[in-house]
């Protein structure tokens, strides 16, 4: 008689997890087909992320390249815009168009080239056309 009662009291505590674990699962299943909510990030706040992110690796990599961030002195000293870090001068719709390219280096890399090709061709304002041509790989 004891030992049948041991038995039903067992026998108890397993159906007890057992419908424990089944309302687990059940709560379980019923998170998994909830369809996430999609986060809604502000267009704004993309933007302006995009810009400081862009902004500071400029900043960084000024930081380990200082000698090619400053004008000379006696560029500074002309009149009118200049070409990036350079003392080429250049026309507002060049400086435009820099300004377009999204990438950090990849505008470095341009802007040197064209300062390269400015200087080989004793160009004294880089105009559209020239930087256009100029900055072509």
């Amino acid at each position: 008689m004891k030992r049948e009662i041991q038995v039903e009291e067992r026998l108890s505590a397993v159906e007890d997890r057992l419908n424990r674990l089944e309302d687990l699962l059940i709560g379980i299943s019923h998170k998994l087909d909830q369809k996430p909510q999609p986060r809604a990030i502000d267009e704004e706040k993309g933007e302006a992320l995009k810009d400081w992110v862009t902004d500071y690796v400029s900043m960084r990599l000024q930081q380990l390249v200082p000698e090619t961030c400053d004008h000379p002195p006696e560029a500074r000293s002309q009149e009118g815009p200049f070409l990036g870090n350079t003392s080429i001068r250049c026309t507002e719709e060049v400086v435009h168009r820099v300004k377009r390219i999204p990438i950090p280096f990849v505008r470095e890399m341009i802007v040197q080239r064209v300062a390269d090709n400015a200087r080989r061709a004793n160009v004294e304002v880089v105009e559209i056309d020239f930087f256009e041509k100029a900055a072509t790989f």
